[in-house]
């Protein structure tokens, strides 16, 4: 095993319900999760007190810590301006559940683009409201990490690496995702060279060109094996790679999705979600074993 890497994964993917995620990950070995969601709630949703109540007890009593929290900032139409203000009371409350769970980072995104309009012609919007987000995060000392979906102003890497520059924050900084690198035609190398020295958090998704369908990790064209060599022993990456399997419909996938999901998942590829969650957790190990 790679010293200091830990291996996470978002667990909605395994069950909509907590207990059952938590059930599968500890039978695997593994003792962090990202929430995204848990018993069929976005964690978006929580209050900072629900969550102390009704979540972080069972999180407690497995021994599983929060790897990051897969929240939906960002994710939502740059001219809705409702939304980001919603999004802003929503941030307070995950930095609140950051700060009583002993989690460092929360996922979040670059807003959703006009369809036909060019992302750059936006760029001045996207920073002033990323600001905001980064204010948020900065009072709380929590880390933002911006996720490269795909259709959102940063899916390439050149417009992550814009986001990056202009706001040049401790706070908001890169999440790696191979698969939405390839599913936006772009190289996930280049956008690795391009962005390493900003990225503190790497997802494990991996996806074919042609028709963008996500694939277990090291089978798709998201260079994950030759990629993580690269990263873990010459880049000296250190923290979580964090298991996204995409191999099965599960119940939020919809929610992520800008098309029909079942463009990305066109067949399940295990019988359920557990089975799918393991399925990735022992081709990343064999991955790793081979470094």
């Amino acid at each position: 095993m790679i010293e200091n890497v830990i291996i996470s994964g978002f667990a909605d993917e395994i069950h909509p319900n907590l207990d059952e995620q938590l059930k599968v990950v500890k039978a695997l070995g593994m003792d962090h999760i990202c929430i995204r969601a848990a018993d069929g709630k976005g964690v978006a949703e929580y209050t900072p007190e629900e969550f102390q109540e009704k979540i972080l007890p069972r999180l407690n009593a497995a021994g599983v810590g929060i790897s990051s929290l897969g929240s939906p900032v960002g994710k939502i139409d740059i001219d809705d301006q409702a939304a980001y203000e919603k999004q802003l009371e929503q941030l307070e409350n995950l930095c609140q559940i950051c700060q009583m769970s002993g989690c460092r980072y929360i996922r979040m995104f670059s807003f959703w683009m006009p369809k036909g309009k060019d992302p750059a012609d936006y760029t001045d919007a996207v920073l002033e409201k990323l600001r905001g987000f980064a204010q948020v995060a900065e009072k709380y000392d929590v880390v933002l990490i911006h996720e490269n979906e795909k259709d959102i102003y940063g899916d390439t890497g050149a417009r992550c690496r814009v986001i990056l520059d202009k706001l040049a924050s401790p706070h908001f900084k890169a999440a790696f995702d191979f698969a939405n690198f390839v599913q936006c035609g772009e190289d996930p190398e280049v956008c690795w060279e391009l962005l390493k020295d900003q990225v503190v958090y790497i997802h494990i998704k991996d996806a074919v060109r042609g028709n963008n369908e996500n694939v277990l990790c090291g089978t798709g064209d998201g260079k994950i094996p030759q990629l993580l060599k690269r990263i873990l022993r010459e880049d000296g990456y250190r923290g979580f790679l964090t298991l996204e399997p995409h191999l099965v419909l599960f119940d939020t996938l919809q929610s992520l999705e800008t098309e029909d999901a079942s463009k990305v998942i066109v067949t399940n590829k295990a019988k359920d979600g557990a089975e799918g969650y393991a399925m990735q957790y022992h081709a990343l190990m064999d991955i790793l074993k081979d470094i």
